[in-house]
């Protein structure tokens, strides 16, 4: 993947073919994708990337996601571009709670590589792929706000140790799920200023497993 300041010059020369004038400036990016210059300067000081926003820039402008975030040559993804694809839900976000699938046909297609497809389980398993986005600091530095997470629906009956995505009482999360002797489950974020929960198998549901984001691969 590039480095952020790769992908802010990629799309300085997206914007720039748009017929503005003159030097094309960060508070022009932060514009174009829907953010306030301080928060584009505070991702871009952190070396976070806005992939939820860069998704919507990309659709807008009908250019390749794969071509700013992995600087691949458009033409070489034609073929498996059109051949593989997954459900997106940008308006569902886990990790902070609150979250829900209350829409199923309130999805987005995002086109998947090839190279990106047996990191999703093989073609034959992409029917059990959908993404959502993280909000919260919860997982950090595993999962950061803007995430798109990857979750695979076949793997929400039996737990093994891992990270999931999941509802209880109180909204939708996403979290590291550890089985314990006696049967209930660890609830851990990443982030030790959360503390550790436990819960029973009936307290929640199971969406899926995490089996991969932009830039983490679990």
């Amino acid at each position: 993947m590039l480095f952020v300041s790769e992908i802010i010059e990629k799309l300085k020369d997206v914007i720039s073919t748009d017929g503005k004038n003159g030097k094309i400036f960060d508070k022009d990016v932060a514009s174009a994708l829907e953010l306030t210059q301080a928060n584009f300067a505070t991702m871009k000081n952190r070396g976070k990337i806005p992939f939820s926003n860069i998704l919507d820039f990309c659709a807008v402008k009908k250019i390749s996601i794969n071509w700013l975030l992995y600087g691949q040559n458009p033409d070489s993804l034609v073929d498996s571009t059109d051949k593989y694809w997954i459900k997106y839900f940008p308006s569902v976000a886990v990790s902070a709670g609150g979250g829900a699938y209350d829409n199923k046909d309130n999805f987005e297609i995002l086109d998947v590589p090839d190279y990106f497809v047996n990191t999703l389980g093989g073609k034959e398993n992409l029917k059990n792929i959908e993404a959502i986005n993280v909000v919260g600091d919860s997982m950090e530095p595993t999962l950061n706000t803007d995430n798109i997470i990857f979750i695979d629906k076949s793997k929400n009956a039996s737990i093994k140790d891992g990270i999931y995505a999941f509802t209880t009482i109180h909204g939708l999360f996403v979290k590291r799920i550890q089985k314990r002797v006696d049967g209930d489950l660890d609830i851990i974020s990443d982030n030790k200023d959360y503390p550790k929960q436990i819960l029973k198998n009936t307290e929640l549901n199971i969406l899926g497993k995490v089996t991969a984001s932009f830039g983490s691969i679990y």
